[in-house]
């Protein structure tokens, strides 16, 4: 995964994308969840491996395996 999904700040202002493009993790994964398939994304994207589709799966899972609190404030 490390290989396949970068984050710079002057890429796409920081967010995650798949390495050597400007697509960020972001939008595949609201294609995801919008139900379409690995299938439908790399249509669109015919650039991605499918390689790169598990790659932005994995880095969300791993983003949510994060301890998260909410606090409130005022």
């Amino acid at each position: 995964m490390a290989k396949r999904i970068d984050i710079h700040p002057d890429i796409c202002n920081g967010r995650p994308v798949i390495a050597g493009t400007r697509i960020p993790v972001q939008t595949i994964m609201e294609f995801l969840g919008a139900g379409d398939s690995v299938d439908d994304v790399l249509e669109a994207y015919p650039s991605l491996k499918r390689d790169d589709v598990y790659a932005c799966i994995q880095f969300a899972a791993k983003l949510m395996a994060n301890h998260y609190q909410i606090q409130k404030i005022a």
